[in-house]
């Protein structure tokens, strides 16, 4: 059987998220107390390894190197605050960025001694000599496809990609959770596929699985109308199941409302 813990939601974003609410992180951890949970982690995502598209656009996604320690800062606060109510954990979401392997290592050198837990995730896809975000737009997405060759061809790169982020020497401090792993499918209402190339699939399963990492069960894709299921949902999830992969649910909340939202024990 899957160890699932439901009272636990390992994926919440911060008031320092610029594409996030802004809500107070007083609210996020007073949502999770209402609904019954033990503990939490607020997992911002660390600052981008570089000027990979355009700095604009990258200052949407994630804080400044500035703002994550003011971030480290008043968690440690509010983890203090709220001691013997909700354990706290404090977290990153690290983005896997092809090419920025050096860069990556060294944040999380400078990050992880301040680290209680953390996710590894892929949003950029590299294309020759240049990025896209893989989770931007249906519009975006469809360009991506058409440059590809398909939809499919879409779903390898990505799968591609995240197996490479799997393997990928980040040191010590890396990551042992893969966040959304099928994140690809955040548009499958627009462009529906049933993915067929299971070997890479199991490949990544089973690399996992044999680094004893885990898999961040993302119920943020049930609140997308343009994906309406879970990440990992399929194929995905049915060998995961089957591997026996720790599963850790995930709300990926940038709302104090959306802390664990569609935490359902279905495994």
């Amino acid at each position: 059987m899957i160890k699932v813990n439901i009272l636990r939601d390992g994926h919440i974003h911060s008031p320092y998220c610029p594409h996030g609410t802004g809500d107070p992180f007083e609210l996020y951890v007073e949502r999770a107390l209402e609904i019954g949970l033990e503990e939490i982690t607020f997992t911002e995502h660390m600052p981008l390894p570089g000027n990979f598209m355009d700095p604009d656009f990258l200052s949407e996604c994630s804080p400044t190197e500035e703002g994550i320690e003011e971030y480290f800062k008043e968690l440690a606060l509010i983890k203090e605050k709220y001691q013997g109510k909700i354990k706290i954990n404090i977290g990153l979401e690290v983005d896997y960025v092809e090419g920025y392997e050096d860069k990556i290592k060294k944040l999380l050198y400078k990050y992880g001694p301040k680290l209680d837990d953390s996710i590894l995730s892929i949003h950029f896809l590299k294309l020759e000599d240049q990025y896209v975000a893989v989770d931007y737009s249906p519009e975006e997405f469809g360009r991506l496809a058409r440059k590809l060759g398909g939809v499919d061809k879409v779903y390898d790169r990505y799968y591609e990609s995240l197996l490479k982020a799997i393997k990928a020497d980040l040191g010590i401090y890396k990551p042992k959770r893969i966040g959304h792993p099928t994140l690809v499918r955040k548009f499958n209402q627009d462009f529906p596929l049933e993915y067929k190339n299971i070997a890479l699939i199991e490949e990544i399963v089973k690399e996992v699985k044999g680094r004893n990492y885990e898999i961040d069960y993302n119920t943020s894709g049930l609140r997308k109308n343009r994906c309406k299921e879970p990440f990992p949902s399929g194929l995905f999830l049915e060998l995961v199941k089957e591997y026996e992969v720790k599963i850790v649910y995930g709300s990926d909340s940038h709302a104090a409302s959306d802390v664990g939202r569609d935490f359902m024990a279905d495994f």
